[in-house]
């Protein structure tokens, strides 16, 4: 453990129901709708993982993970990077709030004993997505998406559906080509997303390339 959460560790209790240590964590540090979200990414995690052929147990804890830097306000989060040994790049720092996703993976390895790679590299990178991508990334990167934390319906939620009929792939380059279309008006483009918005594409030729190869057998 780092020892940035050593004083953390010692009134933090572990029940063994990751799900209630979420709810009961983020509350305790006055984040109830982060609480909220969390629960229901980690349900649409579990669902997505089941129909695109994922573990859905992996994907259920990463998406009950994925916020849980929330209790550090966006204004702090580039100190408590830097404190953590964590990159912070240029676009994080002039828009710290995205910093959360390498965060949550800090708090998920050393505070709830989450050590399994594919798990914490899915919650360092939900907001954002990379490249290459693995299908545990794109599930929860999904479903974050989905489980909308603002008021009202997302603007782009009926598109992301629609596309998801195709694949998971569809449905997460859905969501980035609505942030693409106005990414002039964003107040940073990540180089994650970037990344991501070139990649996604060849990974949805190749499965084309290789879907009808399969249904000929």
């Amino acid at each position: 453990m780092h020892p940035f959460f050593e004083t953390e560790a010692r009134t933090f209790q572990h029940s063994g129901d990751t799900a209630a240590d979420v709810r009961r964590f983020l509350e305790s540090h006055g984040c109830p709708k982060t609480a909220e979200h969390s629960i229901a990414v980690g349900a649409q995690a579990r669902s997505l993982a089941v129909r695109f052929g994922a573990d859905p147990d992996a994907a259920e804890t990463a998406g009950w993970l994925h916020d849980i830097s929330a209790i550090y306000p966006s204004a702090e989060r580039a100190v408590v990077a830097r404190k953590l040994g964590i990159e912070v790049l240029p676009e994080e720092e002039a828009f710290p709030m995205i910093i959360h996703q390498k965060l949550s993976v800090a708090v998920a390895r050393d505070l709830f004993g989450i050590n399994r790679q594919d798990v914490l590299d899915a919650i360092g990178c939900h907001t954002t997505l990379r490249a290459p991508s693995t299908l545990l990334d794109r599930i929860v990167f999904v479903a974050d998406k989905i489980s909308w934390d603002q008021a009202g319906t997302p603007p782009y939620l009926a598109e992301l559906k629609a596309q998801l009929e195709k694949s998971l792939e569809h449905g997460a380059m859905a969501y980035i080509g609505y942030l693409w279309s106005q990414k002039d008006k964003l107040k940073v483009v990540h180089p994650w997303l970037a990344d991501a918005y070139r990649d996604l594409p060849a990974v949805i030729n190749r499965q084309e390339v290789t879907l009808p190869l399969r249904n000929s057998r």
